[in-house]
């Protein structure tokens, strides 16, 4: 893994749309906590139509390994898709979840 200089230089971004029993199961905490465990920036929230979004935000190999557990999810959720798209950072500062 980069240390701390490399990637605060070469941050990545993606926004996530992750469908399927994903409201309703502590997905929301579950990835913050994870997002925080390794050291993803953005946010998570619930979307109207069910799915939960998420911005994330850090090195390349930490974001992957966000996605690969967003693939997952906790252990109630049912993950049926992650629709992600690569995206520009715009400097979040830790991960929160929105409301």
């Amino acid at each position: 893994m980069k240390n701390s200089s490399e990637e605060k230089e070469n941050p990545s971004a993606f926004f996530a749309r992750v469908s399927g029993k994903v409201q309703g199961v502590g997905f929301r905490y579950s990835a913050a906590r994870e997002a925080m465990r390794l050291g993803v920036n953005g946010w998570v929230k619930n979307a109207a139509n069910g799915d939960v979004e998420v911005w994330a935000e850090g090195s390349p190999e930490r974001l992957e390994l966000f996605h690969k557990w967003l693939k997952r999810g906790p252990q109630f959720s049912r993950v049926d898709s992650v629709d992600k798209t690569d995206a520009v950072p715009i400097g979040c500062s830790d991960f929160r979840i929105e409301y």
